[in-house]
């Protein structure tokens, strides 16, 4: 069976507070407007800019911590897939593209940089054979020089 890639990597500043919702089911879905800067030159060699717009949505815990955490202006990095989906309405059809996140790194908080995985599992709801054992870690290893 051959398999596709369906992979999105974006660094941007959030451009509104989250918007959290239940769905009919009980779900908790949030979606975030994520603006994403390029640059390039144009014919002429002048600087040229454009903001591209993205909607993200985060599910399950990363939509609890999208909406404690996560305000206007701060700057994210996401990982997640492209959904595209399409609705009919009294205006006509309109069609819609998201990223469905499944990794976020929080980044310029006040509180500094925090991580934060739908995949990884929290520690404390783990049973004890699944814990992650306690490593030392040998600083001077890290050291480049």
């Amino acid at each position: 069976m051959s398999r596709g890639v369906n992979v999105v990597h974006l660094l941007g500043n959030v451009g509104n507070d989250p918007e959290v919702r239940a769905t009919s089911t009980g779900s908790r879905v949030a979606k975030v407007s994520l603006a994403t800067n390029r640059t390039w030159k144009d014919r002429t060699g002048q600087d040229q800019e454009a903001t591209d717009w993205h909607s993200l949505v985060f599910w399950g815990r990363l939509c609890d911590v999208v909406e404690q955490y996560v305000k206007k202006g701060d700057r994210l990095y996401v990982e997640g897939r492209i959904e595209y989906r399409r609705s009919e309405g009294e205006s006509g059809i309109r069609f819609f593209t998201d990223v469905v996140v499944s990794e976020l790194v929080m980044l310029g908080t006040s509180s500094g940089a925090v991580r934060a995985s739908e995949a990884a599992e929290p520690e404390e709801d783990l049973p004890p054979t699944r814990k992650p054992a306690a490593r030392a870690v040998d600083t001077d290893s890290d050291i480049p020089f």
